[in-house]
């Protein structure tokens, strides 16, 4: 099993505009934290995902071990 992993489109239009901006100033320091806040989103939804694909496995695992 092979899985992309993609960057969302918001990160890289605030990673392009960050690139544009002086560094340390007023606007630069804006975009770093909003960029951050989009990052630890971003990270959140793939650790839920990840660990909803988990217990399905464990779930699928123990249904097939449990006697019937």
């Amino acid at each position: 099993m092979k899985t992309s992993i993609s960057i969302p489109d918001d990160i890289l239009k605030i990673q392009k505009k960050l690139c544009t901006l002086q560094i340390n100033s007023k606007q630069y320091k804006k975009y770093s934290k909003i960029l951050a806040k989009h990052i630890k989103k971003h990270n959140m939804k793939k650790r839920v995902n990840s660990n909803i694909k988990t217990i399905e496995a464990i779930q699928k695992i123990s249904e097939e071990n449990s006697p019937q």
